[in-house]
């Protein structure tokens, strides 16, 4: 059972398996994911070890490094509805022909009365997917594709965030309605009215991606002769970052700084002192200092102030 209490970070070499199996078979899904949902997946990718299919989750440590509470009952609702969503990946065999495979994400969830926590243990066929989450998108990323449950929201997404460095690009209609898979190899495309383009495709996009990821996203449309032939793309940083789970930093080292920043240091002080120092000797000055304010030789409200004096004397921190 992989604990994430005592995780240490493993690294994940040559995974193969002959396979057309890409990420997007869990992210293009017409699925969107809850918050609650989506810290437990990201725990799991914060933890995963290529030998191991259980993990253990605390909703005390989901808390502590996202900063989120959520009760037993939000929690088993939550691996309930992962549960039970059935994803279908397309693998294209020796021969030429598809194998079309219906997998489903978790192969059991154990809840542990009185603990605090639950075991889940992932499935064997899903487990080459979590690896391509982990390895391909940060958790800002991935929380933005799978906080939409347009899958046009999901694509529009990854094709807006090559340009954002740009802020804009143009395309040929037809050229973004094949990106999308609105027209097949045969030639046969839907929503040919411009209206329902706007409509089923666009717009349901600008809204799901303005609300829920780290990117501002508009269109325009542009005519030749009488037909709108040319979509011209906008793209900028959105305000509505927030600070998520970093799936390369082991889960155990993030614990520790988030378990510092609680006692009023900043993020980069907090990685330095977890850098340089035992999390159990950070524990002992806490032990130390609360002595002190027992005994009163030290106010409360200094407490930061004393430990930032302790780690800047040892030359830890500036």
């Amino acid at each position: 059972m992989k604990d994430l209490s005592i995780y240490s970070d493993a690294q994940v070499h040559g995974f193969k398996e002959k396979r057309v199996m890409q990420h997007n078979a869990i992210t293009s899904g017409r699925y969107d994911f809850s918050a609650c949902q989506l810290d437990i997946l990201f725990m799991l990718l914060a933890s995963l070890s290529q030998n191991e299919l259980n993990y253990r989750i605390t909703a005390k440590d989901i808390e502590l490094i996202t900063g989120r509470t959520w009760n037993y009952a939000q929690l088993r609702k939550a691996t309930e509805e992962i549960g039970s969503r059935m994803f279908e990946v397309d693998i294209k065999q020796d021969n030429g022909k598809m194998r079309y495979r219906q997998m489903w994400l978790f192969q059991q969830v154990d809840y542990l009365e009185g603990q605090g926590a639950f075991e889940v243990m992932i499935s064997e066929p899903a487990k080459p997917y979590f690896f391509e989450l982990k390895n391909t998108f940060t958790s800002i990323q991935l929380k933005s594709v799978l906080a939409c449950s347009s899958k046009y929201a999901k694509r529009l997404y990854t094709i807006a965030c090559q340009w954002r460095s740009i802020g804009r690009q143009t395309f040929e209609i037809t050229e973004l309605k094949k990106m999308l898979g609105l027209i097949d190899k045969k030639g046969n495309e839907q929503y040919t009215q411009i209206g329902q383009f706007k409509e089923k495709v666009l717009d349901v996009a600008k809204q799901q991606i303005n609300a829920n990821t780290d990117i501002k996203f508009d269109y325009k449309l542009h005519k030749k002769g009488r037909s709108y032939k040319v979509i011209e793309i906008f793209v900028d940083l959105s305000a509505n970052l927030q600070m998520e789970i970093d799936f390369k930093k082991p889960i155990a080292e993030q614990k520790d700084i988030k378990y510092i920043m609680s006692y009023g240091l900043t993020e980069k002080q907090a990685t330095k002192i977890a850098e340089k120092e035992k999390i159990k000797d950070f524990k002992a000055l806490i032990e130390q200092l609360n002595q002190k304010v027992r005994q009163g030789e030290l106010k409360v409200d200094n407490s930061r102030g004393y430990i930032v004096g302790v780690y800047k004397k040892k030359g830890v921190i500036e």
